[in-house]
């Protein structure tokens, strides 16, 4: 029945952009758009499910090039970079280079936010996110797991090894306990400041035809965020 009813979905944003769309000269760029990024969407999310089985812990699978991955495929795409190119082509902005720009900005924008979200499933407030951060439990390849590896010595990643992906209250707390000890907040901390500054540099040189403010307004709104 959830299979059905995603694929009943899926072909629902077809027939909504044939219905208010065809006729008009981006209605080809918009199809190609949303399937480009349903596909996409799919390679992320299969990529994640690779990564992080059920019940295998399997920590050489936590790189950072596996993590990048993972958030631009499962999260930038759809969640950044798609409104926001629907948006220009709407707007008779069809130029490689306008869109090559936008792409750059929102996948980076993207990555911004998904490691923000890994930072907020273990350190954020239950009462401002409105849920409680499963990611080590669940054997998630999150940011804080791979800044993890990069820092630990043999004992420390014995440790993670044996208490990580692991469904045990105890188990959850000496994971996060070597996150303190590996000071991640900090890391967290000195990546959210580099990476807002070199988002804005690709603001402030991105294309003429693109609205910068917009942009600004977008980076700004997700800058800092609690939930």
């Amino acid at each position: 029945m959830a299979i059905n009813d995603a694929c009943y979905v899926e072909s629902c944003i077809y027939k909504l952009l044939r219905r208010f769309c065809r006729g008009q000269p981006y209605y080809v760029d918009l199809l190609e758009l949303f399937q480009g990024t349903t596909y996409k969407t799919i390679v992320g999310q299969s990529l994640d499910l690779i990564t992080s089985p059920d019940g295998k812990v399997n920590l050489s699978n936590f790189t950072e090039e596996r993590y990048n991955a993972i958030v631009k495929y499962k999260t930038a795409f759809y969640s950044f970079h798609l409104p926001v190119a629907a948006a220009m082509y709407m707007a008779g902005i069809t130029s490689k280079e306008s869109h090559d720009n936008a792409k750059t900005i929102l996948l980076e924008m993207g990555r911004f936010f998904q490691i923000q979200d890994d930072y907020l499933d273990c350190y954020g407030d239950p009462s401002v996110t409105g849920k409680v951060g499963t990611d080590v439990e669940e054997n998630k390849c999150s940011w804080l797991v791979v800044q993890a590896l990069r820092l630990v010595n043999k004992e420390q990643r014995e440790l993670l090894q044996e208490n990580y992906g692991q469904n045990d209250a105890a188990k959850v707390a000496m994971v996060k306990q070597l996150y303190q000890d590996l000071r991640l907040q900090d890391e967290f901390w000195k990546f959210e400041e580099s990476s807002y500054s070199q988002l804005m540099q690709l603001i402030n040189s991105s294309h003429q035809d693109l609205p910068k403010d917009m942009f600004t307004e977008f980076a700004w709104k997700i800058y800092k965020r609690q939930k």
